[in-house]
């Protein structure tokens, strides 16, 4: 999971850090049921970044 409580505060430290998000990706995250199913459980967000 994630260290950040929000997506603001994951935009805040990034641009703290000295990096400008340009692409933002969300990935589904599934899980597996005991018949094989894989059912979707949440959404992980990913975000590309480039120095200022």
């Amino acid at each position: 999971m994630s260290d950040f409580d929000s997506i603001d505060s994951c935009l805040d430290q990034i641009a703290k850090d000295g990096y400008r998000p340009i692409r933002r990706m969300e990935k589904p995250v599934f899980e597996e049921k005991k018949n094989g199913e894989r059912v979707p459980i949440s959404q992980e967000i990913v975000f590309e970044a480039v120095e200022k």
